[in-house]
């Protein structure tokens, strides 16, 4: 194992500068992912869920080592071959390959004194049945180190104990069907939220008087989606979108309001062009 001077050290400081969550929240986050062992972080686009779950990873290992970090993304032609393990075309025929859940699996159980932290971007992209087979049952936290024999191979095989799994969820995406009942019972479900509010960000924005300006009109903006029966808080825009400025240069803002948020409304009120041209100009105008 590593020793922890190998790599960049990462503590709950560190997540609270870096995500914009206040620090009762990020307790709470800690708390549920060591009990449940399984969480998803489901919210709005762009309040920084793959970005969050990575950092939680880090805080909770106390360093950036990314060799106990595993990051994939379903969708929808993601199978139990490419998760577990399943037969692939050689030269010569066929031959039976691990996937790379199963691969982490045994790493992390080689190492058990240390937690390892498997993240799954838009886990509900994936037919999760399909995809986890016979381990579904065994991701549960009272099921871990309980041996079970492979669909593909005469082997035992167990999901260890000190494996986390972090799922990301996007809200605003109409396109997929509710989870199944057996996931949500396996799973925690934590909601992230625009961090507008947020210490870190009310100090990232301090020197912006642009950014600031067109955040005001972007929170009036989440209070109207949040009011729309039709859409709701899951389509708030977050703060992300607004994280990465290189300055407070009007340029940049408005190439994000043109290009990012427009589009975004264009998509959330299809049938409603008078809307959408109405909080297109507040934002425009926001930059003047």
């Amino acid at each position: 194992t590593l020793s922890n001077l190998a790599y960049e050290v990462y503590d709950e400081e560190s997540f609270l500068k870096d995500v914009y969550m206040n620090r009762t929240e990020y307790h709470t986050l800690v708390g549920i992912l060591t009990r449940k062992k399984n969480i998803i972080l489901q919210g709005p686009p762009g309040v920084g869920k793959t970005y969050a779950a990575k950092r939680l990873a880090y805080s909770i290992m106390g360093g950036k080592d990314i060799s106990r970090v595993a990051m994939i993304q379903f969708h929808q032609s993601y199978s139990y071959e490419d998760f577990i393990m399943g037969y692939r075309p050689m030269e010569n025929g066929f031959k039976l390959q691990h996937g790379v859940f199963y691969d982490f699996c045994k790493k992390a159980e080689n190492d058990s004194e240390n937690a390892y932290f498997f993240i799954i971007d838009e886990i509900n992209r994936g037919n999760l049945s399909k995809i986890f087979g016979e381990l579904f049952m065994m991701l549960e936290a009272d099921k871990r180190n309980i041996d079970l024999r492979l669909l593909y191979a005469n082997e035992m095989f167990h999901v260890p104990t000190n494996l986390y799994i972090i799922g990301t969820m996007n809200t605003a995406d109409r396109s997929l069907a509710l989870l199944d009942y057996a996931l949500r019972r396996r799973f925690a479900f934590v909601d992230l939220h625009t961090g507008f509010e947020t210490a870190g960000f009310q100090n990232y924005m301090s020197d912006k008087a642009k950014l600031h300006q067109l955040v005001d009109v972007v929170k009036q903006l989440n209070q109207t989606i949040t009011g729309d029966d039709a859409l709701g808080k899951g389509f708030c825009i977050g703060h992300s979108y607004f994280s990465n400025l290189c300055s407070d240069d009007t340029d940049e803002l408005s190439q994000i309001v043109e290009y990012e948020l427009i589009p975004l409304l264009q998509e959330y009120w299809f049938d409603d062009s008078s809307n959408v041209q109405n909080w297109a100009d507040r934002l425009r105008g926001a930059l003047l």
